[in-house]
């Protein structure tokens, strides 16, 4: 655990402290950030007080006396759930303002884990409950050097199974006969295993015409559809290194069995592209002028290029996520439609920009890429960007 640098970061902040807690592995973060061993599973609830200023408090069950010993600070336990309530105001006594995994609204639901009634718990004892969203990012999302590699080296991987996947659709086409969405889905996931990296149980969206009009569309063996000439193919694939810290990568390309798209399909896809090139700009530009940027921002300027093409209606999610150890990582989304992600797009995070239009009943186009600021604030993006359809037949 970074002591000093949390402490660092609260007072950096303007709060006094940040309450941890869990119960049955309900947050997860926590055991990250403190660097606590997760392999048990509390039935106890445990709590962790970080001052910025002073040592920090360990309080647990008697039932589970030395839950948080591997962590610095003064041990205290309770046993009824009056003693719990007591300790837990003693601790937080004389502190104005302490962080919690809240979210007001729920705006931000990955970090909103802490229940309502243990924030009623705390706000009764006279304390202000601000959201740690912005903390969490800072211990979660923000990657080193090694990690942002372990991003790239997937990325080459992907970057070329999703080329393969192609090709097999392609030779298909030509003369090796019937090919389904499903077939593509297996064979990307073979493709990983043997190049060793996971998904960690998620499978690959392969969509054909207007099966991507779903944007989480699985293609499975009963219902996907075999690839004839004339229709249109959406790949979404990501992946990360089997070993613990691997990051993840993730993009989505589209094609099209032919050489002449429909005249919608490539207004859309060109669509899609000046969208996502929009946000990609704006980042780019605020953080070489030294100016901070917002998730929500880039989220309004991409959908502000689809909304100005008539397909405002049509892009119906969040313009990207945060990537990290799990596809959707705990740093800020670009999102002002889902969420007001409000969290600053810090050094040493990694994130996804990836607008779409979904013309349901008919076909669907998305165009992701990975966005990496490095901690020297430069903005980095690993592998092709696709800027044409991938014809093939």
């Amino acid at each position: 655990m970074k002591l000093d640098e949390i402490r660092r970061a609260l007072r950096e902040a303007g709060i006094d402290g940040w309450l941890l807690y869990d119960v049955h592995h309900r947050d997860m973060m926590a055991y990250r950030i403190l660097g606590l061993d997760d392999r048990v599973e509390p039935s106890r609830r445990w709590f962790y007080f970080i001052p910025a200023e002073g040592e920090p408090v360990r309080l647990c069950h008697r039932v589970e006396p030395d839950r948080l010993a591997a962590l610095p600070g003064e041990q205290r336990h309770y046993l009824a759930w009056t003693e719990l309530h007591e300790a837990l105001r003693d601790v937080v006594s004389g502190h104005a303002k302490v962080a919690m995994q809240y979210s007001p609204l729920c705006n931000i639901p990955q970090v909103a884990v802490a229940d309502a009634g243990t924030v009623e718990l705390i706000r009764a004892a006279g304390v202000e409950v601000v959201t740690s969203a912005d903390l969490v990012q800072r211990f979660e999302a923000v990657m080193g050097e090694e990690a942002y590699g372990s991003h790239c080296e997937a990325g080459a991987v992907v970057q070329g199974v999703k080329n393969e996947a192609f090709e097999l659709l392609g030779r298909a086409i030509h003369d090796s006969g019937p090919i389904t969405e499903y077939d593509i889905r297996e064979f990307i996931l073979a493709r990983f295993s043997e190049e060793g990296l996971t998904t960690d149980g998620a499978v690959p969206i392969v969509g054909f015409n207007d099966h991507p009009a779903n944007p989480h569309f699985e293609p499975t063996r009963e219902n996907a559809y075999s690839l004839h000439h004339g229709d249109t193919i959406l790949i979404d694939l990501w992946a990360r290194w089997s070993e613990p810290h691997g990051v993840y990568y993730d993009i989505t390309w589209c094609g099209f069995a032919g050489q002449k798209p429909p005249p919608r399909y490539q207004e859309i896809f060109d669509t899609v592209c000046r969208a996502r090139d929009a946000a990609l700009d704006l980042v780019r530009s605020r953080l070489s002028e030294g100016r901070e940027v917002r998730g929500f921002e880039l989220d309004d300027a991409a959908r502000a290029v689809v909304r100005e093409a008539g397909y405002g209606d049509a892009f119906i999610h969040r313009t990207g996520h945060s990537i990290g150890r799990e596809v959707h990582g705990n740093g800020a989304n670009i999102d002002n439609l889902e969420t007001k992600d409000e969290r600053l797009l810090l050094p040493g995070t990694c994130f996804s920009i990836e607008p779409g239009i979904y013309i349901e009943g008919r076909m669907a186009v998305r165009t992701e890429i990975d966005v990496f600021i490095t901690p020297a604030g430069s903005v980095e993006v690993y592998g092709d960007i696709q800027r044409e359809l991938v014809l093939i037949g």
